[in-house]
């Protein structure tokens, strides 16, 4: 017989009280209207639910504000990327001519 099983029986009468005396306090239906208090707490947290809405889109519309801003520093770096790789090809092109130049101005 396991040793949890005495404990379980001697409890069980308790346990069964304490269901008993509990179940009425989650099943009883209260109408708000009839508390004032309860009343004033939903209020109180509907208006905190929209004050959190509004900062909510406040911040998505700061976010969208901040991506787009990187998205357009993004596309101008690439932009300029594109110019100095263009700058870097003519500038080594550019030295290919003079160091051919040279070559044949040595062998001269």
């Amino acid at each position: 017989m396991p040793a949890w099983l005495p404990l379980l029986k001697a409890s069980l009468p308790y346990v069964t009280q304490l269901v008993t005396a509990a179940i009425p306090a989650f099943t009883a239906r209260h109408d708000p209207k009839d508390d004032p208090l309860l009343t004033q707490q939903i209020e109180e947290l509907q208006r905190a639910a929209t004050h959190n809405a509004e900062a909510v889109r406040g911040l998505a519309e700061k976010l969208r504000q901040t991506i787009q801003t990187l998205d357009d520093a993004a596309a101008e770096l690439e932009r300029k990327a594109r110019l100095f790789r263009t700058f870097a090809l003519i500038n080594a092109a550019v030295a290919m001519v003079a160091l051919g130049v040279a070559f044949v101005a040595l062998l001269r």
